[in-house]
């Protein structure tokens, strides 16, 4: 999820929330949007399919990883503030090729390499009980 908002100064901030999956079971928030992922399949334009309220979104595990980065396709800006869940979920190859060929990303060519760390630190964010 990529979220834009602009500063003050009237520049774009960025931040992405992450989850990273495994093949196996699906996954039931992709399950619920499947219809919605088919129809945008042969769609030129973004189309809107109401509210979908991010709870719904079972994460699991509440430890999160944290660094500054930069959008992975062009602008490819940098600045982003990445957080990425710990837990890895679960996808079906259905699904990922329904996603696949509704977002038409071309995922076999990646828009950026890999970059250099730069002296940047990733941090593990968990909460405390007390």
């Amino acid at each position: 999820m990529v979220h834009d908002s602009l500063n003050p100064n009237g520049k774009n901030r960025f931040a992405v929330v992450a989850v990273l999956f495994r093949i196996a079971q699906p996954d039931t928030t992709l399950s619920k949007l499947s219809k919605y992922i088919e129809s945008m399949v042969d769609e030129e334009a973004e189309k809107s399919i109401g509210v979908i309220d991010p709870s719904e979104i079972k994460m699991g595990g509440n430890k999160y990883y944290r660094y500054m980065g930069s959008l992975t396709v062009p602008p490819c800006s940098e600045g982003v503030i990445w957080s990425i869940n710990e837990k890895i979920l679960t996808v079906s190859w259905m699904q990922v090729k329904l996603l696949r060929a509704a977002v038409h990303d071309h995922a076999d060519r990646n828009a950026r390499p890999i970059q250099p760390l730069n002296q940047r630190g990733i941090h593990l964010y968990a909460p405390t009980h007390k």
